[in-house]
């Protein structure tokens, strides 16, 4: 009986110096040509619904490597929910307002701020150039992002600069006021007077610079009834001094109330080492014992028209690690201090303008820059 022998099989020879960005050219044409995304689209139709609009990326310049990590996180959410059979578009957008658009141009121009914009170039003509600077970049956004195969519908993206999606931001508001969804507040946000504007999170990435170096300075806020005695407090902020309407203690910290010479100072009994000279303790109180001492104000204007301020107040956010255990508080420069401030009611006001400079009624300092103050 003859012996059956198996077919040979043959192998497609592999090449050992394999070329992946050829493979990967060949493996888009292919769906380019099948245009396999808008077939996943056609074959889902009517099936539950995953909204995807893209957070658009700034195009005020050219993509980097670095954005391939994030748009590869972005892609894999679509492409998941559409193998687990839900519908899915994925429409793309162009983030073309804000402040990296308005950099981009002024340093093209060679020039810096509102006042040049408004007074060297006018603002219909630097809204033009703003336009064209964001169409520039954008084709080698599609470009960049196609090569990387996110697959987004980039024939239809929404721009943010059009009216139509302006007035639709608009109608999100509209909506949200009728059903008492937005209220009017205060928010303390990063700020940069040169520019006159708050900062977003992705404009601080950009080179805000949070490291300025700010003196560190000790206060004495001396009690109404008792002149001869002081709270001490710590600032690294002391250009916020003149809107200073409160202190803040820690209820269950352990303070001390210390005699230096002929005068008396409050301050956290584990932070008595920044007390410079001899001192002698003559009282141990909780700083629940300190909530609701008048203090007297440091200047004169910053005591508030109506309501109640300079006193001591009991907060979250006390610490020993450093400074005095007591927070000077300056409500709309802190955003602890902002909340603390609202929580209890205590007035505030303005002290500095948007330019950074200290409004008039502030007379010591009226007009000078805040960083000019601190020295």
């Amino acid at each position: 009986m003859a012996k059956k022998v198996a077919p040979a099989v043959t192998f497609t020879k592999v090449d050992q110096r394999v070329n992946f960005p050829a493979l990967e050219r060949e493996m888009q044409a292919t769906w380019e040509k099948e245009n396999t995304f808008r077939e996943s689209l056609h074959i889902r139709e009517g099936q539950p619904r995953f909204v995807f609009y893209e957070g658009p990326p700034t195009a005020n310049g050219k993509p980097g490597t670095h954005h391939i990590l994030a748009r590869s996180f972005k892609d894999l959410f679509g492409r998941y929910k559409t193998m687990k059979g839900f519908y899915v578009e994925r429409k793309a957008g162009w983030d073309t307002h804000g402040l990296p658009v308005e950099l981009e141009v002024e340093k093209q121009l060679h020039i810096s701020g509102k006042f040049d914009i408004e007074n060297e170039i006018g603002v219909e003509k630097f809204n033009r150039l703003c336009r064209e600077s964001v169409h520039r970049y954008v084709d080698e956004w599609v470009a960049f992002s196609r090569r990387m195969a996110f697959w987004l519908d980039y024939d239809h993206a929404y721009w943010t600069l059009t009216s139509e999606y302006i007035q639709s931001v608009w109608w999100a508001l509209s909506e949200m006021w009728k059903q008492s969804l937005i209220y009017k507040g205060f928010r303390v946000a990063p700020y940069c007077p040169r520019c006159a504007t708050p900062l977003s999170s992705h404009e601080l990435a950009l080179g805000y610079r949070d490291n300025v170096p700010d003196p560190s300075v000790f206060v004495r806020f001396r009690l109404k009834k008792d002149p001869n005695t002081s709270i001490l407090a710590w600032t690294t902020t002391p250009w916020t001094l003149p809107g200073n309407v409160a202190l803040a203690v820690d209820n269950d910290i352990d303070y001390v109330k210390v005699k230096q010479g002929e005068e008396f100072v409050i301050l956290a009994e584990a932070r008595t080492s920044v007390l410079v000279g001899p001192f002698e303790v003559v009282e141990r109180l909780k700083g629940k014992d300190l909530v609701d001492l008048d203090y007297e104000p440091i200047y004169s204007y910053s005591v508030p028209k109506q309501g109640r301020a300079q006193y001591v107040v009991p907060a979250d956010f006390v610490s020993t690690e450093e400074g005095t255990g007591v927070v000077h508080t300056s409500a709309l420069y802190g955003v602890d201090d902002l909340r603390l401030c609202l929580s209890f009611g205590i007035p505030f006001e303005h002290t500095v303008d948007l330019n950074g400079r200290f409004f008039a009624y502030v007379e010591k300092f009226a007009g000078m820059g805040v960083k000019d103050a601190n020295d």
